[in-house]
């Protein structure tokens, strides 16, 4: 049976809108997602390289984990399987959000932030251990001294595996359609379901989803070369 390509279709009556909506959904979800990550994973760094074993022992066996087991699973345990080991205050609020967003951003933030703790303790390994020393030997406690000395600097090397792990990060965002979060990849099923043109409809998220790497990487790129002209000035 000869196939019609029909581009108009898809973008007839609420199409259109839809992939509107499902892209604002991925841009919240992949953009909480994110910061939730950084923050974690600049934590599991710290904990890894200090000095209390069972801090580093926790962030170790948290990394080894995450990165370890597949990111749909993870998204499943915490949509059915997290119930009886959450804490019942955090329960009930999740309950009162939208259920199916806080698991995705939950289960992204938790599954990427494993990766950006490994990528930013190469970043603090390259760094001369006597600047940590100095600044220890000045009076900086240690967790000042990663925060003021290291840490600034150790992002700046890793900003390219950073931007890397934003951009899997967005891509893994359309996982969270199976638990029926209303995210692009979502929508452009949605599409094609209607309209039965699916290979116009996942096409357009296709593009979506490049466009938007695209836009991220360039952003974080001109922001890096905009850092390191600051530095040299």
């Amino acid at each position: 049976m000869h196939y019609t390509f029909n581009w108009s279709l898809i973008f007839s009556g609420n199409y259109g809108q839809w992939f509107l909506d499902g892209l604002v959904i991925t841009l919240q979800l992949s953009g909480l997602s994110i910061f939730f990550a950084l923050l974690l994973g600049t934590l599991l760094t710290i904990m890894r390289l200090s000095d209390f074993k069972p801090l580093v022992w926790f962030s170790v066996g948290y990394i080894e984990f995450f990165r370890n087991t597949p990111l749909v699973v993870q998204i499943f345990f915490w949509y059915f399987g997290s119930d009886p080991i959450l804490p019942d205050f955090f329960k009930q609020w999740l309950y009162q959000q939208n259920i199916e967003f806080a698991t995705g951003v939950i289960a992204l933030s938790t599954y990427t932030a494993a990766f950006i703790a490994e990528e930013l303790r190469s970043g603090i390994l390259s760094i001369p251990k006597t600047q940590l020393e100095a600044s220890r030997a000045t009076g900086l406690t240690f967790l000042q001294a990663m925060s003021y000395v290291i840490l600034p600097q150790a992002f700046r090397i890793v900003i390219p595996p950073l931007i890397s792990q934003f951009l899997n990060l967005i891509k893994n965002s359309s996982l969270a359609m199976t638990i029926g979060v209303m995210e692009l990849t979502y929508m452009a099923r949605q599409v094609e379901a209607h309209t039965f043109h699916g290979f116009e409809a996942f096409t357009v998220a296709t593009l979506m989803y490049l466009s938007l790497s695209l836009l991220v990487s360039l952003g974080i790129t001109q922001y890096n070369k905009k850092c390191l002209r600051v530095g040299y000035q």
